[in-house]
């Protein structure tokens, strides 16, 4: 059973990375590069703090450091148990998929860091700002789904490892989102207590 999934999703990996094109390879590199989003997130971050103020987005900050460091380090934990290699260092994969990146990144790959990063931070955010930008939570899965195929575009990650990331992040994302819900809820108590 395990060993035909394992192979289904080696299939569905070559065909998607089949299906690009040298047109549209420097359009998913920079897509999937982490560097690229920092306008996007100033731009969050301008959102938040006209949604929540400055106390209140300090902590939603602290909340989103705290929620990238577990699901990266949650990441990392499955990709050395798990020790799945990368479709880029698989034998008998590698020879055949198309190559896109230079470099390969490491040597495991289940299940995608950059798939549950983006997802969890998609439904953190998305969340937080749904009652002011109902939109804001769909756009944002949106782009967390499409970088999660950049990277089987550029040949890094199985159908699997993403779809386990996404999964994995989605959870975490709400997770934290309630998370940062309640520790509000105690600061805002804490201030009215006050009479701040």
């Amino acid at each position: 059973m395990i060993d035909r999934l394992i192979e289904l999703d080696q299939e569905l990996f070559l065909y998607l990375n089949g299906l690009g094109n040298v047109y549209w390879d420097a359009f998913w590199m920079a897509y999937t590069a982490k560097l690229h989003w920092i306008p996007l997130y100033a731009v969050l971050l301008y959102l938040l703090y006209r949604r929540l103020g400055t106390k209140m987005v300090l902590l939603t900050i602290l909340t989103t450091v705290l929620m990238v460091s577990f699901t990266d380090q949650i990441t990392n934990l499955f990709k050395h148990g798990f020790e799945r290699f990368r479709p880029c260092h698989q034998e008998g994969i590698k020879e055949v998929m198309r190559v896109v990146k230079d470099g390969c990144g490491g040597r495991f790959g289940f299940f995608s860091g950059h798939s549950s990063n983006s997802m969890a931070l998609a439904i953190l955010i998305g969340m937080t700002l749904r009652d002011k930008y109902k939109w804001m939570v769909y756009a944002l899965v949106i782009w967390a789904l499409l970088m999660g195929y950049s990277r089987i575009y550029i040949g890094v990650h199985y159908p699997l490892d993403v779809l386990c990331g996404w999964t994995f992040g989605a959870i975490s994302g709400y997770g934290f989102y309630r998370l940062d819900k309640y520790l509000q809820s105690r600061f805002t108590l804490k201030e009215k207590d006050k009479g701040i």
